[in-house]
């Protein structure tokens, strides 16, 4: 029934946008009093990216506005000079020189707040390859083990969601603030110079245009508080109608008027939001002009007064009016960029945050290399326990592989087979216990240099959107010769042989030229990539997860002709291709339960012994 009510769920706050709550709540005293913090900060970056930018930027800014004060005291000798006793022309004539020092200081200004601006659009690329080469050389560092930590990951998901974009927004909008500020100074100085009575004067004429600007910014940060679950589940409608992946079943199952109708139902909620919104600060903008009016309006009654009592000439008045005004747009320039600042400044900590966190997960230098080749690999008494994991995931586990040999390890899901596997190629680390290479301690190992010994082919492959011959290579260079006998020994060059372009086709149909492989062929490119690597140490973890039976045998037959001299782990489910395996360890829950050659362990009549007959069975 298209009229049906359509249950939406529940809609949770994104942990990106976790600040907006906060800057809905606080005044513009706090945001004052973090600005010095947030502005040195944003500079510091700033430096780092491009000195002399940030140079030109900073003194060009503040340039402007002495001109800008500059300009306004030669203005008070133009309006003097006509409005002198004389004859116009004499008063004219008398008014040049001031007028040309207005001009000289127009273009002055001009001319430094453009090169201002120049400076500024140069820095804020060079922030934003800084800050994002700072982010994911980092992510790309840490170890393994930390994308298994929700902590982790939630910091991670706000550094690269909003953290990573507003670091360069961080330091405009304080070039923005100090800029204002310089200009707010200028009026200031300029009044203080002609009488200090006109001082109160301005904050009687910008105060009302503060109030309706901090009114205004606190409402909407608030709306887009409230927009938040709104517009994520916007997102994902709009993804689910647009793109690639869902296309298939969008129409397979006929769901193209329900999607668009929970889509609207988001979209209305979205725009109610907005509207109430530019209602709401449309009022605060009302009130906040009619009480600038007010302040202007007694800004000229007193600017009357002292006239009228000769406390200032009439050059004075016109000068101080024309200050004010300038003071007025300054302050404007200042609320909007010292809210955005602000804003801005939460998220630029998180990345900030982040950043140190990661850093300390960083694996630091250690003093061995890894062993060129090894005899035997050795785990003692090895405990591993996931973060945030309510039991271990690997519980006193001891096992030993030795140089040519073909190892399998073998148990149900979740019984801690890829667990192992990593720790013995240096991918985790234990808890407790050891692991070696011959006498060498992983933990005194360089990881990088540990895992140009060791290579995993496994189910879950990355399916890179490079060219076929990088998804082999991985951009090693180890020549042609290598590159083919990798994806022989693997089946892929039979693949790579229907290719239009062959080993230069782009993997990724979402680009132009691109073509796409099927999960079978996928899974041959990723075995060629194992190969490629020539390691001492070769991880197959459910290697022919994607592949039919014909092809799951050949390869096979592959590892075991390709592994002459090397040392291969096997995982696998399918317990027919470990029947050769010189030793089989079986974990159940953490735990080896049994190990030996596949007779050894059908004699023993355990768990692998009932998981080979149910499987054997369904054959039969």
């Amino acid at each position: 029934m298209q009229n049906e009510p359509l249950d939406i769920g529940e809609l949770t706050v994104p942990n990106w946008s976790a600040h907006t709550d906060k800057m809905a709540e606080v005044g513009f005293l706090t945001i004052a009093r973090r600005l010095p913090s947030l502005v040195g900060q944003a500079l510091r970056m700033a430096w780092q990216a491009s000195p002399r930018d940030t140079l030109a930027t900073v003194a060009l800014s503040l340039l402007g506005g002495l001109f800008t004060a500059f300009g306004l005291l030669a203005t008070t000798g133009v309006l003097t000079a006509l409005f002198s006793e004389g004859p116009t022309p004499d008063r004219v004539m008398a008014a040049l020189p001031s007028l040309a020092l207005v001009g000289a200081a127009a273009v002055l200004r001009t001319t430094v707040q453009a090169g201002a601006g120049w400076a500024q659009s140069r820095l804020t690329p060079q922030i934003s390859r800084l800050t994002e080469e700072r982010l994911y050389g980092l992510t790309s560092q840490v170890e393994l083990v930390a994308y298994d930590d929700p902590d982790f990951h939630d910091s991670l998901e706000r550094a690269t969601t909003r953290g990573v974009t507003v670091p360069d927004s961080v330091v405009s909008s304080a070039v923005d603030v100090v800029t204002a500020a310089v200009g707010i100074a200028a009026a200031a100085g300029v009044l203080g110079v002609l009488h200090p009575v006109l001082l109160p004067l301005l904050l009687l004429a910008v105060l009302p245009d503060a109030w309706a600007a901090v009114r205004t910014a606190r409402m909407r940060y608030a709306a887009m508080y409230a927009l938040i679950p709104v517009r994520r589940r916007k997102w994902i409608m709009a993804d689910l109608l647009a793109e690639r992946e869902s296309a298939a079943e969008v129409r397979s199952f006929t769901m193209r008027g329900f999607l668009l109708r929970l889509y609207d139902i988001v979209a209305r909620s979205e725009q109610d939001v907005m509207l109430g919104l530019a209602r709401r600060q449309t009022v605060a903008r009302l009130v906040g002009e009619a009480l600038g009016g007010i302040g202007t309006a007694l800004v000229y009654v007193a600017l009357g007064v002292l006239l009228a009592v000769a406390a200032i000439p009439l050059a004075v008045a016109g000068t101080a009016v024309l200050a004010i005004r300038s003071g007025q747009n300054s302050l404007a320039n200042l609320m909007y960029a010292t809210n955005r600042l602000y804003e801005q400044g939460l998220y630029f900590t998180d990345f900030l945050e982040f950043c140190a966190e990661a850093e300390r997960r960083v694996t630091r230098p250690r003093p061995l290399p890894a062993p060129g080749r090894f005899s035997c690999i050795t785990a003692e008494h090895v405990t591993f326990t996931y973060p945030g994991a309510d039991r271990p995931a690997l519980r006193g586990v001891s096992v030993e592989i030795k140089q040519g040999e073909v190892i399998a390890f073998v148990g149900e899901n979740g019984s801690g087979k890829t667990t192992l596997a990593k720790i013995l190629s240096g991918l985790y680390e234990p808890d407790t216990g050891t692991v070696r290479w011959d006498d060498v301690d992983l933990r005194q190992v360089s990881p990088d240099d540990l895992r140009l010994r060791t290579a995993v082919i496994a189910q879950d492959h990355t399916r890179w959107p490079l060219a076929a011959h990088y998804n082999i290579t991985m951009g090693t260079d180890k020549g042609e010769a290598a590159l083919h006998a990798a994806a022989s020994v693997a089946g892929a060059d039979e693949v790579i042989a229907e290719l239009p372009h062959g080993y230069r086709t782009l993997l990724d149909r979402r680009f132009k030229d691109g073509h796409e492989l099927s999960g079978g062929q996928w899974q041959r490119i990723a075995v060629a990539r194992g190969f490629h690597r020539d390691a001492v140490l070769l991880i197959c973890d459910e290697p022919t997860a994607a592949l039919d039976a014909r092809a799951e045998h050949a390869l096979f037959e592959r590892v075991r002709s390709h592994s002459d001299g090397r040392t291969v782990l096997l995982i696998t489910h399918r317990l027919a291709s470990v029947r050769y395996a010189d030793r089989i360890y079986v974990l159940d829950h953490g735990e080896i339960t049994e190990q030996g050659d596949h007779d050894t362990l059908m004699t023993l009549d355990g768990l692998y012994a009932d998981l080979y007959t149910l499987q054997a069975t369904a054959y039969r």
